[in-house]
């Protein structure tokens, strides 16, 4: 939802609020009540309703007669009420689980004061506070857990509605719309003629499922839309912490950051900006190898495009309070973003990507910024080995996928670990490639002379002792030796 909500919005949607039936689930009116533990739990109530009634917000509003709906006014202020030396919003946040969005507003409607908290809808979760779940059954709050069936069908929701769906503002008219959403660069992105008339734009859009229509000639924003169009992410206050951050650092650790710069714009829209100003933040690097110049970028870009991709259409979205970060150091660049991955670590390079968020992946395809599928990971793989560089290492860190690009490194000064590592990862490459692994393979791989031949024989037994490898026909003479990966 757009961060801005002018009093004359907030009057506009009360004044909606109020036309609805008395006994609403994701509406709740009062006068002056302000107990914190019962706020507590009607956000909770509040929020898994407005999943289950398919609402992007749930509202709870003082300052409005239950019965009557009139507006009476309240003396309930948010931002001086406090829990011992602990203010209410901050208090509440804290008690939530998981972390959800929610925001007060206090206006003057009829001569008359009103306080609405917006409350963003439960996603992936069933809203908890103080470790409990709460629901609205008709216009009363209730435990989740006495109520099964409700508990089921939300469950249902969380399971079938990905990210891409939801909603990121909502009640919007068409010149807002075009305000905030970059709409001639997803014409010029697909390489698609403009328009020559703003119905014809809105219908492009909601065809393409940015945006969806609404009553009285609004619309509303999805969360599709917004991620990858928007003019600045900073107006969606849902996404706002989804913005690619790049740190960099002096040095290897993270004590001394030199520059910190956070994406404004959306994932489609601000994609080749964003490469482009990782090329001007990262040296070049002189690398001795047959096939390439002395003069080189310390990393190749490719390989950074994919990762960089990667991260963003692999995220977990749900997370809350995180997004893709980018920090570069002087000997690697770390790309992390938000969830564990779908398959394994090891099997990235083999296996079909499963996207959690796969109408995100597809359009990102479609505008060339992903390869195809199953191609990426090879491409970052066979970039590295041609610049002659240590093999990426991608990992999991707490709930983070990590994908880590080293800095050119003489064979002497790669452990083993590193060496092993390659060493799979180049097996991983040819199997694919249809052209299993070899010591002369490996020698290439690594740079090796033909008369060192017993270096790349070091780091193969490295490998099948640590079970990442294996040959492909173990009655084979040594000399003809083939490896292929443990999985294969």
């Amino acid at each position: 939802m757009p961060i801005d909500r002018t009093v004359e919005y907030l009057v506009g949607l009360l004044a909606e609020l109020r036309k609805l039936p008395k006994e609403t689930e994701w509406v709740e009116f009062k006068r002056n009540f302000a107990e914190p533990e019962e706020i507590g739990e009607y956000i909770s109530a509040l929020a898994n309703s407005a999943a289950l009634c398919g609402k992007m917000n749930a509202y709870l509003v003082w300052g409005v007669d239950d019965q009557t709906h009139d507006i009476v006014g309240t003396t309930f202020k948010p931002a001086t009420t406090k829990i011992g030396n602990e203010e209410l919003e901050n208090w509440l946040l804290r008690l939530f689980s998981p972390k959800i969005d929610f925001r007060f507003f206090e206006f003057q409607a009829e001569g008359q004061t009103v306080v609405m908290l917006e409350i963003g809808r439960a996603f992936r979760h069933p809203v908890q506070f103080k470790n409990q779940e709460f629901i609205r059954v008709g216009s009363y709050k209730k435990k989740l857990k006495e109520f099964p069936e409700k508990e089921r069908t939300l469950w249902r929701i969380f399971d079938a509605t990905p990210f891409e769906d939801l909603t990121a503002a909502e009640h919007v008219d068409a010149d807002e719309v075009l305000r905030l959403l970059d709409y001639p660069a997803y014409f010029d992105l697909l390489k698609q003629p403009l328009p020559e008339s703003k119905p014809g734009i809105l219908a492009a859009l909601a065809k393409d499922g940015m945006i969806t229509s609404g009553q009285a000639g609004k619309w509303s924003i999805k969360n599709l839309g917004a991620i990858l169009l928007a003019k600045l992410l900073e107006d969606f206050r849902g996404l706002k912490r989804k913005a690619v951050r790049v740190v960099v650092y002096k040095g290897t650790g993270r004590t001394e950051t030199i520059r910190e710069q956070l994406g404004a714009k959306g994932y489609a829209t601000g994609f080749e900006g964003l490469i482009g100003f990782l090329n001007t933040l990262l040296p070049a690097n002189e690398v001795v190898g047959p096939a390439l110049r002395k003069n080189v970028p310390m990393y190749p870009e490719i390989a950074i495009r994919e990762l960089v991709a990667n991260a963003i259409v692999h995220q977990d979205f749900f997370v809350t309070g995180a997004g893709p970060m980018i920090e570069i150091f002087s000997d690697r660049m770390e790309i992390t973003n938000p969830g564990k991955p779908l398959v394994e670590t090891n099997r990235f390079l083999d296996s079909p990507p499963r996207s959690r968020n796969e109408a995100l992946a597809s359009f990102m395809r479609r505008i060339g910024v992903c390869e195809e599928r199953g191609s990426g990971v090879d491409k970052v793989v066979f970039q590295t080995e041609l610049y002659q560089l240590p093999a990426p290492l991608f990992e999991v860190v707490g709930e983070n996928t990590q994908a880590v690009l080293f800095a050119h490194r003489s064979l002497s000064r790669m452990t083993m670990v590193d060496r092993v590592r390659a060493c799979y990862l180049h097996s991983c490459l040819k199997y694919v490639q249809h052209d299993p692994m070899t010591n002369s393979t490996l020698r290439a791989r690594f740079g090796i002379s033909e008369k060192s031949s017993a270096a790349a024989s070091r780091i193969i037994k490295e490998g099948l002792n640590s079970k990442l490898i294996r040959p492909l026909n173990p009655d084979t003479g040594r000399k003809y030796m083939k490896y292929v990966p443990f999985w294969a």
